[in-house]
């Protein structure tokens, strides 16, 4: 078993800067890559970043290139999601994700693992 705990939300304004992360415990040797999705009242849950863990590759969602950055800390057993120009849109519950094999980045299903979620609201 894996167990994923976030960290990091809270309420920001618009422009501002937060950083989640999100740290992973139990059988975690077997770890192929983790991920960020984010759900916003009455939408799906979406992709926001994953990271293949061994080679630190990252992906991301369009919307967040250049604001968002995924990075990942061995030592910690843990990843982060440096979010930065937030935006009102970014408001969302963020969960990570951890993948046990080779899998699509924006894949839900393909994430064996869920954290609990934390919140990020970011105001106008």
């Amino acid at each position: 078993q894996v167990q994923l705990v976030e960290s990091g939300g809270g309420l920001v304004q618009a422009g501002g800067s937060l950083r989640l992360s999100c740290a992973a415990s139990g059988r975690t040797f077997s770890r192929f890559a983790m991920g960020w999705f984010r759900q916003a009242p009455g939408k799906e849950r979406a992709f926001v970043a994953g990271i293949r863990w061994s080679e630190g590759l990252t992906y991301y969602t369009d919307s967040v290139k250049g604001r968002f950055t995924i990075s990942r800390d061995n030592a910690k057993n843990t990843v982060y999601l440096q979010m930065n120009s937030l935006k009102p849109e970014d408001t969302a519950v963020y969960y990570c994700a951890l993948s046990l094999s080779a899998w699509s980045p924006s894949a839900s299903v393909d994430y064996a693992y869920w954290g609990q979620g934390t919140q990020v609201t970011v105001s106008s």
